[in-house]
């Protein structure tokens, strides 16, 4: 199995859990782990299964991951097992704003709309998409979730 895992981060968050997913799945697979700038066509070419991960800014992924899935060419992931993930706050974070609970319900997290998208480029969802939470803006990662996303990692492999 073929997997590449792709990710954006700003504070490091995210890309520890990338880091992590792809260390889960590489006794099973052989596994690139790229952050999206270095990304180029020809790593999507022969791939049985995509990652794709971002931090949640602003509700939705980071404009690096965004411009990423838009220059995948329609059909371009046909064939290709899918998944997504994000960090974002817990829900007692945001509950503890005044504004942001309403924002989360009508706008939500970076994985869904990264999911959408995979399918839409033709890719098979075999996870739902999952989200990482860190602690604060700049994290660090709730305890317990390095482990939560080997354990990801272990489903995903478990699909294939």
């Amino acid at each position: 199995m073929k997997a590449l895992v792709i990710y954006d981060s700003v504070f490091g968050n995210t890309e520890q859990i990338a880091q992590v997913i792809g260390n889960a799945m590489g006794s099973q697979a052989e596994v690139n782990i790229l952050r999206v700038g270095n990304v180029k066509p020809e790593h999507l070419t022969g791939l049985d299964v995509l990652i794709v991960g971002s931090p949640t800014r602003g509700f939705k992924p980071t404009k690096a991951i965004t411009n990423f899935l838009k220059r995948i060419p329609k059909n371009g992931l046909k064939g290709v097992k899918v998944a997504a993930f994000d960090t974002r706050f817990t829900m007692s974070a945001i509950e503890e704003s005044r504004v942001l609970p309403f924002f989360v319900r009508l706008f939500g997290y970076a994985a869904k709309p990264i999911s959408d998208r995979l399918k839409k480029k033709g890719g098979e969802l075999i996870i739902p998409p999952e989200g990482f939470f860190v602690e604060g803006v700049e994290g660090p990662l709730k305890e317990g979730e390095l482990e939560r996303a080997a354990d990801w990692a272990k489903q995903i492999i478990a699909t294939q």
